[in-house]
């Protein structure tokens, strides 16, 4: 499910619970909203209110940390492609078919995960994928260095190419969402019930809907965040694929 169909779900729990407590206002008994009945709501409104803050903010500083972490590996695989290439290229036109290798593997990768189809990265972990990244390591170690420099060149290269594939797992484990569906529908819960205290609580008319609306939105608004920065592949907020492009311009030079 998308992130701006959860958000959505979400809005229309939430604003249903204000409007449903909106009608108990006018439904229940004169006694059951006296001022001790609405003191208790109010303590247990602003209980789970700050609960529901303290875990949207939680949920944020945590999807944003994850969002940073994955951009910043994109970066270093980026760069890391383009030293192993360099290497290559140093060592000699014997690693001609590797380097072809790691331009089509790059290639493909980045057709992959930045295809807007939302499966890049399940597709990633496909054998096929594994294959041809051991391929290459094949053809690293298949080489006869002639001389020190070669050697050091060759060692150089297999060590890069084992931090490429090291984070080509990281980014496979990690860019598939992180936050359990029960969390979010007990946060969600949380909020409806907030909601539904706030309607309670309050007079019925145009202005109390229209701030209800828009209290409703800017959670709904915070889930979205959440879930965008949550799949760093997907969506509005995905990450650029900008250094993987420049990496795949700079191979074969």
């Amino acid at each position: 499910m998308s992130s701006l169909a959860i958000a959505s779900i979400v809005f229309v729990c939430v604003f249903a619970s204000a409007l449903l407590g909106l009608f108990l206002r006018t439904a229940l008994p004169e006694h059951h909203l006296s001022e001790d009945s609405t003191g208790v709501v109010k303590l247990g409104t602003g209980l789970l209110a700050t609960l529901a803050a303290l875990v949207l903010g939680l949920l944020i500083a945590s999807a944003k940390t994850t969002f940073d972490k994955i951009k910043d590996e994109v970066t270093q695989s980026a760069a890391k492609v383009v030293q192993l290439d360099r290497a290559l290229a140093l060592y000699g036109p014997e690693t001609k078919e590797a380097r072809d290798l790691l331009h089509g593997a790059l290639a493909s990768a980045i057709e992959l995960l930045f295809s807007g189809e939302g499966s890049g990265l399940a597709k990633l972990d496909a054998p096929e994928r594994l294959a041809r990244m051991e391929q290459i390591q094949a053809k690293l170690r298949e080489l006869a260095p002639r001389n020190d420099a070669q050697r050091s060149l060759q060692s150089r290269a297999l060590e890069l190419c084992n931090e490429v594939a090291q984070m080509r797992w990281l980014l496979i484990v990690q860019g598939e969402g992180s936050i359990p569906t029960p969390f979010l529908v007990v946060l969600v819960l949380w909020l409806a019930i907030i909601f539904a205290g706030f309607g309670l609580l309050s007079a019925k008319n145009a202005t109390v809907v229209a701030i209800l609306v828009v209290c409703a939105l800017s959670v709904s608004g915070a889930i979205f965040l959440i879930e965008e920065m949550d799949r760093p592949f997907d969506g509005l907020m995905k990450i650029s694929s900008a250094p993987l492009r420049n990496a795949l311009a700079h191979l074969g030079q």
